[in-house]
């Protein structure tokens, strides 16, 4: 399988990649140098470039079998990384034919903004990247792709356990988290399973 992959050398994305390269399939990284993805394979392809640049997006998306996006605001850098990514990426996506879409969002987006008195307060905090991610989301569900949304509650740096559920209508509690070892692991499968189309599932291990 061919899988473009956008925020590769990001928390998660290191781990995405990775675990593709580690299942055989042929992965394509859309890198702001060669050195911001530091993982060497015969089957990874780098790609360096700007988001900005729809030549160059193309190029990374072209015959992908599957394209998913992990994008996420770093220090110092846009707060509207995901919509804007994401717009340019089903732009691309349009130009190329290509169909199958994934993109990393969170619990609390959207209509589950009001899930809980804890959802609002994380929200307060850190309230440009879901407004962002609020944005994203609209983005894809305008889309003509074979989209889904994958929302994580709270995101840590745990080894893999691969005890996480999934299911739209999830409502994890204070307590939900998920590491982003497994985090990766579920948007692999459903990417290559094709699970999920047109929803947006919860994933989490509490």
């Amino acid at each position: 399988m061919r899988i473009a992959i956008f925020g590769a050398s990001g928390a998660t994305g290191r781990h995405l990649v990775a675990q593709a390269l580690a299942k055989g399939h042929t992965v394509k990284a859309l890198v702001r140098s060669e050195n911001s993805l530091t993982i060497d394979h015969a089957s990874l392809i780098k790609v360096v470039g700007e988001l900005s640049h729809s030549t160059t997006v193309q190029s990374v998306i072209r015959d992908a079998h599957a394209v998913i996006s992990v994008l996420g605001a770093r220090k110092g850098g846009s707060q509207t990384i995901c919509a804007d990514g994401v717009r340019s990426i089903l732009q691309a996506m349009l130009s190329t034919g290509v169909q199958r879409l994934i993109a990393l969002s969170a619990y609390g987006a959207s209509e589950t903004r009001n899930a809980s008195l804890y959802i609002r307060f994380v929200r307060s905090v850190i309230s440009e990247k879901m407004r962002d991610k609020d944005a994203m989301e609209e983005v894809v569900r305008a889309s003509t792709t074979q989209w889904t949304l994958v929302r994580p509650p709270m995101l840590t740096n745990a080894k893999a356990g691969g005890r996480y559920h999934s299911g739209v209508s999830m409502r994890p509690g204070i307590t939900g988290r998920i590491s982003r070892e497994d985090l990766a692991s579920f948007i692999l499968n459903i990417s290559i399973n094709e699970q999920y189309i047109h929803q947006a599932p919860v994933v989490s291990i509490g």
